[in-house]
């Protein structure tokens, strides 16, 4: 079997370099944050430049936490110009690899499996690795790092642990120079799908590094991990037996919609309950548009600085996507549940085990074609003309924010 290549490629401090590329600076040599100055000094910053990091200052820290006498630039947001760099970038990955060998993990980083193309090329992983990246940055001026891995886990873990604080901005793991190398390395959430929280839980039973968790009991891991054991073992021995192509098609068995907001300052009972009706507008407008019916609803409420604990409702209802009745529901759990006197800063919604429309079942209650007809319509006109062509009126009244957030891109601004 031939032995298989797979790249990690990620665009480095991508927002940042982004804006220094349009203001013609070095974002190795610039002091520079990417971050909404409008929402005060606690918004947190969505990147900053490696010179800002040579200075110790953390990627995702708050304005505040920023050294009163550093001078740097705030570079305000653009997610639209940020969506474009991404897609002139993929567009080069296309000069290389057919999109089927291509997994997107997200705006700034991407799986390839290089396999069957090294022998295409007539190159070594290593000067392919070189060659694309040049290129990205010939036609960018951004600089990428890319790990490189005979599985995808391996090809992360260079990149993260390793290629990032190279010279070539490259690294290559196996998984015997992944035994060799990185079996006593620490912290263990730099490892890929190992967050602070599994870290914590690990260091709870002694367990540190790679080479604890190779030697810890088997049963006692799936006793505190469940399922999630298999791909803790796995990666402490460098395995990882999921491919591109099986990620390709993957299908879940069970499906959702989710939405969730992160208010602009804390908001009373009355007001955050406008917010939770606009959002379950969206998404049952959502649902209509996937041909889809919810057939459980789960909603959680969040206090400002955790206050009380938060509400978390979850709810079977019987297959719809009319918005008339997930209100109704969701207002009377709203009522009940929530306290009225203390301020809400995070709602989130979720529709779960959705089914087909083309589902029928027949009721003497089924909703009217009336309203149905109402929300494709209003769906048709939100798609031809912008989100903000047609709104409730709700969405008119002070606190409200979906005319806001309807001009955002994954919660910042798009210009």
């Amino acid at each position: 079997m031939t032995n298989k290549i797979y790249l990690c490629i990620d665009l480095k401090s991508f927002y940042a370099s982004v804006e220094c590329v349009e203001r013609n600076l070095d974002p190795f040599k610039t002091d520079l944050v990417v971050a909404d100055s409008t929402r005060g000094k606690g918004t947190i910053c969505l990147a900053i430049t490696p010179q800002m990091k040579k200075r110790g200052i953390k990627n995702r820290c708050r304005l505040y936490e920023i050294p009163s006498n550093l001078n740097y630039i705030i570079a305000q947001p653009k997610m639209k110009k940020y969506i474009t760099y991404s897609a002139d970038i993929y567009a080069i990955y296309l000069k290389y690899f057919s999109k089927e060998d291509i997994h997107v993990y997200s705006i700034d980083e991407v799986f390839i499996d290089a396999t069957s193309y090294l022998s295409l090329y007539h190159q070594k992983p290593l000067g392919l690795v070189k060659t694309i990246l040049k290129d990205i940055f010939l036609e960018t001026k951004i600089t990428a790092t890319a790990g490189i891995g005979t599985n995808l886990f391996l090809a992360k873990v260079a990149l993260d642990i390793i290629a990032k604080n190279t010279k070539e901005n490259i690294a290559f793991l196996d998984e015997d120079t992944y035994l060799k190398t990185l079996s006593n390395y620490q912290p263990l959430s730099d490892f890929w799908q190992i967050g602070k929280q599994t870290q914590a839980h690990l260091n709870r039973l002694n367990i540190y590094t790679m080479q604890d968790l190779r030697q810890a009991n088997e049963r006692l891991l799936y006793k505190e991990f469940g399922i999630n054991a298999k791909i803790l073992i796995d990666h402490a021995y460098g395995i990882e037996p999921v491919s591109i192509a099986d990620i390709k098609n993957y299908h879940p068995l069970c499906e959702s919609l989710s939405t969730r907001q992160t208010l602009f300052k804390d908001y009373p009972y009355e007001s955050a309950k406008k917010v939770l009706i606009e959002m379950l507008d969206n998404l049952s407008l959502e649902l209509i548009k996937k041909n889809c019916l919810t057939t459980s609803i789960s909603f959680k409420i969040i206090y400002t600085k955790n206050t009380l604990c938060p509400v978390t409702i979850h709810k079977k209802i019987s297959p719809t996507n009319s918005f008339t009745k997930i209100k109704m529901l969701c207002l009377k759990e709203y009522k009940e549940k929530v306290n009225k006197n203390v301020p809400i800063r995070r709602l989130c919604i979720s529709f779960n085990d959705l089914i087909s429309n083309d589902y029928k079942q027949i009721s003497f209650f089924s909703e009217n074609n009336s309203s149905k007809n109402l929300e494709n319509t209003l769906n048709y006109l939100k798609e031809k003309y912008g989100k903000n062509v047609i709104l409730r009126a709700i969405s008119y009244t002070e606190n409200a924010t979906a005319r806001k957030t309807n001009t955002l891109i994954g919660g910042h601004n798009a210009e």
